[in-house]
C-alpha cells in the first residue's frame, strides 16, 4: 500500500515510522526539507531504541527506513492510497490542505486526518469526497501506543471504515 502523511512533527513523524515498519510505503510531505530531514532522523533514532530493547531488529529497520520517502511537494501524493494529515490543529489550514488534496488524487485516494478536535464532518465537506474521508487520531508517542481512534462521519462509506478499521488492527 502507498501511505502519504502530511506533517512530520510528533505525530506525522511517528505514523510514518509505524506504517512503514509494517512494509507500507510512506511519502512523508513537509514544508520544508530541513524540516523531513529533522523527522528522518527522529524516525531512525526511535528505531535504534525500538533495535536496542529487541522490538525490532536491524533488518526491520532498514527495510522500514528503506519504505519511507520525503518531498516537499505535495502534488507527488497523487497516486496514494490513503492519505493521513498530520497538521496543527486549524481548520482553515487543514480544509485548505484537503481541497488542493481533493484536486490533486485520483477519486479511490482516502483521506483520513489526525485531529483530535476538529469535526470530521466540517473537515469533508471540504472535499468531493466525505465518503471516503475519516478520522484517524492516533496517540503518542504513536511507535509505542498501539491505539488509533477511528472517527467516521456522517458520509463515510462503510467500506472506507471497514479499510481503515482493518488497517489500523
Amino acid at each position: 500500500m502507498y501511505i502519504g502523511i502530511i506533517g512530520s512533527g510528533t505525530m506525522g513523524n511517528g505514523i510514518a515510522h509505524v506504517f512503514s515498519l509494517y512494509k507500507n510505503n510512506v511519502l512523508l510531505v513537509d514544508v520544508s526539507e530541513t524540516i523531513l530531514d529533522k523527522a528522518m532522523k527522529t524516525i531512525e533514532n526511535n528505531m535504534k531504541r525500538q533495535c536496542a530493547k529487541n522490538i525490532i531488529n536491524s533488518n526491520q529497520m532498514k527495510s522500514a527506513l528503506n519504505n519511507i520517502n520525503t518531498s516537499i511537494n505535495i502534488e507527488k501524493l497523487k497516486e496514494c492510497d490513503l492519505i493521513v494529515e498530520a497538521i496543527k490543529e486549524d481548520y482553515a489550514i487543514k480544509s485548505e490542505i484537503f481541497k488542493k488534496l481533493d484536486n490533486i488524487c485520483n477519486h479511490k485516494t482516502i483521506f483520513a486526518t489526525n485531529t483530535s478536535s476538529i469535526s470530521i464532518n466540517k473537515l469533508s465537506s471540504s472535499t468531493a469526497r466525505p465518503d471516503r474521508f475519516i478520522g484517524m487520531h492516533f496517540m503518542n508517542p504513536v511507535p509505542i501506543m498501539k491505539l488509533v481512534e477511528v472517527i467516521k462521519g456522517t458520509d463515510t462509506s462503510l467500506e472506507t471504515l471497514n479499510f481503515i478499521n482493518n488497517l489500523s488492527k
